[in-house]
């Protein structure tokens, strides 16, 4: 299920995380676990998380980007070494197989060590048969989102959810194949990029992505 609103910006991943708890507790909403995407999920994965009384953990996935121009998603790889590709992007730009093992095995790398930095036990959340709801701060391409989604069915996930304030309509669409459930608040058909929807995008530090993601253990 998708439900978009206008194309308002959010004031800061603060507001985004509240209005999309909100929405997804109007709607009945039912988890076990909240799985973050870091660094800019957690701030929103915290509030979701508390508000519908789960746990909050991470699903790391690191972008492939293309030759020479590495912000072009070509893919994405999550901690575990699960690899999803833009087979069409790759075949539009006549990227060698070669260049995607090479970028797959250094992202896979840079995937592990965040989510060992992370998370205090250096292991990775159990989620066997349980309704796991991923939380970031918007998609573009969905390269990330698409990585932790099939990552966390190789995991053995009941049900794969996904929650977003803001992306664009042919990434959702891509998204509701890969997941059980998407919910984005916003969907505006000239979409730029994530940060134009926030009137306050700052970068979350991993400092401070540890810390939000540590203050709910005991």
């Amino acid at each position: 299920m998708v439900v978009a609103f206008d194309s308002d910006r959010f004031e800061d991943r603060i507001d985004a995380g509240e209005q999309l708890a909100t929405f997804l507790v109007e709607r009945n909403v039912e988890v076990d676990i909240v799985l973050a995407i870091p660094r800019g999920g957690l701030p929103l994965g915290r509030i979701v998380a508390d508000t519908l009384g789960v746990p909050l953990d991470i699903v790391v996935s690191s972008k492939i980007g293309a030759p020479n121009n590495p912000e072009l998603a070509i893919g994405a790889v999550a901690s575990d070494g699960t690899v999803w590709i833009d087979e069409d992007a790759v075949q539009f730009l006549g990227i060698a197989e070669s260049y995607i093992e090479q970028e797959r095995s250094k992202e896979a790398t840079i995937a592990r060590d965040k989510a060992a930095a992370y998370r205090t036990d250096g292991t990775v959340p159990e989620v066997t048969d349980l309704n796991v709801l991923i939380v970031d701060d918007g998609v573009a391409t969905g390269s990330t989102a698409i990585a932790a989604i099939r990552l966390l069915r190789e995991r053995g996930a009941r049900l794969v959810m996904l929650a977003i304030p803001v992306g664009p309509p042919d990434t959702i669409a891509q998204l509701e194949r890969e997941a059980d459930d998407v919910f984005c608040l916003r969907m505006p058909p000239a979409f730029g990029a994530v940060g134009q929807y926030y009137s306050r995008f700052d970068q979350v530090s991993d400092e401070e992505a540890i810390s939000i993601l540590q203050c709910g253990e005991t």
